[in-house]
């Protein structure tokens, strides 16, 4: 089960790979840029190196290295969203102190204490397995090192939830399948929002991993929520 939601999402995220970028600018109405500028300022100050996991075509790798440049490695199981994301950036002079990986964020092939931060922006509920993930998230940290989650909710105001819903139903699909022609992973999206925990859940499970000093806070009436925690020093 767990495997088969592993390659699920490896095959559906390459092959929209091309127009992800922009169905993700056109169905957030502008708003992906917001959110990742806000989570990459949570490690404005922290020195690198630092980690991006589910890092797809290098967005958020090259906001952190934008606000303050310093490594970071971009890690994404699926090598087209990487490779795409190379070619698409390569004149950015900051391409350059962003390597590439590509593996699994479940199994991540770093040694313990490596990085002083980690970003993960939309991934955490494609994991297979999240607990797990984050579990790994806080072996590959420094002490003091920060983990920023980046992660879909469901608004809570109740004249703007059940217009969401609805577009998260009819509206995504039609804009994600007319951009990259696969209507099934954007119907994918909008289950795997709904489906995933609310955020005291996620704040626990952070807890349970050993992460102190959590926080969740939402934007956009709640569409997102960005989670951070601490490993202790």
């Amino acid at each position: 089960m767990m495997e088969d939601k592993k390659r699920f999402v490896k095959e559906k995220f390459s092959r929209v790979t091309r127009g992800y970028d922009l169905v993700n600018r056109l169905g957030s109405f502008g708003q992906d840029a917001f959110w990742r500028k806000r989570s990459a300022s949570e490690l404005a100050d922290f020195p690198g190196p630092l980690l991006d996991l589910c890092a797809g075509t290098l967005a958020l790798s090259l906001e952190l290295v934008r606000q303050n440049p310093r490594p970071v490695v971009a890690l994404d199981i699926t090598s087209e969203m990487l490779h795409y994301g190379l070619y698409r950036f390569r004149k950015n002079p900051n391409l350059s102190l962003i390597k590439a990986v590509c593996g699994d964020a479940e199994e991540l092939p770093f040694s313990k204490n490596t990085f002083y931060g980690l970003t993960i922006a939309f991934g955490l509920r494609n994991l297979a397995r999240p607990k797990k993930g984050l579990f790994e998230m806080y072996r590959v940290l420094k002490p003091g090192g920060k983990a920023v989650i980046l992660e879909f909710s469901r608004p809570r105001n109740p004249f703007f939830a059940p217009l969401y819903r609805l577009y998260l139903r009819y509206g995504m699909p039609l804009l994600g399948g007319l951009v990259t022609g696969d209507r099934e992973a954007y119907l994918y999206l909008a289950r795997s929002i709904y489906q995933f925990p609310e955020p005291k859940i996620v704040m626990a499970w952070m807890e349970e991993a050993g992460f102190t000093g959590i926080r969740a806070y939402p934007l956009t009436l709640g569409v997102v929520t960005i989670y951070t925690g601490l490993k202790p020093r």
